[in-house]
């Protein structure tokens, strides 16, 4: 070992001729021991993050979440870390801290390019703006040219690398629209995450071949998309690890949109402030009953046939049920639009639907409610039970990608959260079918009904375990160590 190390990779394995043999190497990131206990002597990274999304000054779903949560959390442990981002015209200036002009600029394909600098959530924000009026349409998404309009950015993104002093160890880009970030340029080591598969397949495919290494958002999915023809060539390099919570957003101990912040320690009475609050804005009755509630985007991937269906099981057994989101789609928004007046008429004061984002209001129903219901038909890795969780709501979820990787049934999940260091912390079904949804919402709605010293101690335990950034950006931190060993 060289002298002056300050780190040694460590895989454990032990002899054929015990259990069969056994070899681990943290999947293979091996394990990183510190050889003096001071992170100082640690190579500090340059990380840039390439993104179209960042919230919340560019957020449309988790990805925008997840590269600033990620960002601040890599830069929580020392590391230099920036993002770059296309300069929308819809960036809302009070959230650009110092926004400023740098003394960069330069032409590419005939088109001049002005350059800005800003704070978002303390990370220092490199905003790309092209006079060919690429990013100037009222919108980040929802144009015929977003492909051309993203490998624009990506290709004036890697110039802009090229002539500066940035000179990043990784570039770490997001998703299908930063795919081409993967294989345009030679600057720094290329790290590629796959937020969702069910876009830009082609686009994918093109940066699994190209990146160090690649990462999704749960192991689970990673397993369920590793055969895919995008995939499959390059599965070896693909990583899953689950997203976390910012905790300065989503957090009930001191959350500014709750009628009374409160830990585990208080939990009961915090989310009986909670809820009594929430049934007020509702206009819902004050009574003992269990609150389901949905916090969502109504698309087909987020199961919304199951989630009609809950609204009427959870009614039918004595509760009430809330539901914030919208659908893209107008006839989906319609068949809402109809299920909310047919519920408004026969449980006038036991449900309520409504069609809006509305961030402060999603904090009041995750703690007001007593179980989230989160029954996707698929989900890389899912936020919202991770958020509920955090707010002493107990999750009933669909078995899929990240759900499965973080909703251990309290019923049949013992030693599979054992193995994991968790404890068991809601209910879980594997169907697509109302069925399947039955068998574990009654399961939860039983327990709630009927021993509610246990639902408050669950509810306390999901409290207290750790869904933060934590522990997924040191993993983070170890993916692009390994990506700069090659």
């Amino acid at each position: 070992m060289a002298l002056d190390a300050s780190t040694i990779d460590i895989v454990f394995s032990d002899s054929d001729g015990m259990h069969g043999g056994f070899f681990d190497d943290n999947s293979g990131l091996n394990y990183h021991i510190s050889v003096r206990n001071d992170r100082d002597n640690v190579k500090k990274l340059k990380v840039v993050h390439l993104s179209v999304e960042m919230a919340p000054i560019a957020k449309v779903g988790g990805m925008g979440d997840v590269v600033t949560a990620l960002a601040r959390a890599v830069q929580a442990e020392g590391h230099q870390v920036s993002v770059i981002l296309p300069k929308y015209d819809v960036l809302p200036d009070s959230e650009l801290i110092d926004l400023s002009k740098t003394s960069i600029a330069f032409q590419r394909n005939g088109c001049h390019i002005e350059v800005f600098s800003a704070l978002v959530e303390n990370v220092q924000v490199i905003l790309l703006e092209p006079d060919n009026g690429y990013f100037r349409v009222g919108c980040i998404y929802g144009r015929n040219d977003d492909a051309d309009r993203f490998h624009f950015f990506c290709d004036i993104a890697m110039e802009y690398l090229a002539i500066s002093d940035e000179n990043p160890d990784i570039i770490h880009c997001h998703d299908w629209p930063t795919a081409p970030g993967v294989f345009l340029g030679d600057t720094g080591e290329k790290v590629f995450t796959i937020h969702n598969l069910n876009y830009g397949a082609d686009a994918i495919q093109q940066a699994m071949h190209a990146c160090a290494i690649a990462t999704t958002v749960s192991p689970t999915y990673a397993l369920e998309i590793c055969g895919h023809p995008a995939i499959a060539p390059n599965n070896r390099k693909l990583h899953g690890i689950i997203n976390g919570i910012d905790t300065d957003t989503w957090s009930p101990y001191r959350d500014p949109f709750l009628p009374v912040q409160y830990s585990s320690t208080n939990v009961v009475a915090g989310k009986s402030a909670a809820r009594r609050e929430l049934r007020s804005r509702f206009g819902l009755s004050q009574t003992d009953v269990p609150v389901v509630g949905v916090v969502t985007r109504l698309t087909h991937q987020k199961g919304i046939h199951l989630i009609k269906h809950a609204a009427w099981r959870c009614l039918e057994r004595g509760g009430q049920f809330v539901l914030l989101g919208s659908a893209p789609d107008p006839q989906v928004q319609s068949e809402f639009n109809d299920l909310s007046s047919e519920l408004s008429r026969h449980y006038p004061d036991r449900a309520k639907l409504w069609f809006a984002f509305d961030e402060p209001l999603s904090h009041l129903i995750y703690a007001g409610s007593d179980i989230i219901l989160v029954p996707s038909m698929f989900e890389p890795c899912g936020l919202t039970q991770l958020i509920a969780m955090s707010y002493g709501t107990i999750p009933v979820v669909r078995r899929t990608g990240g759900l499965n990787d973080t909703v251990f049934d309290v019923d049949y999940d013992g030693q599979r959260a054992e193995e994991v260091g968790c404890e068991p912390n809601g209910f879980s079904f594997e169907g697509a079918n109302t069925h399947s949804l039955d068998l574990a919402l009654n399961r939860a709605l039983n327990l709630w009904y009927n021993d509610k010293g246990a639902w408050s101690l669950l509810a306390r335990t999901v409290m207290n375990q750790d869904w933060t950034w934590n522990s997924p950006a040191l993993d983070y931190i170890d993916i692009y160590y390994r990506a700069m060993k090659g």
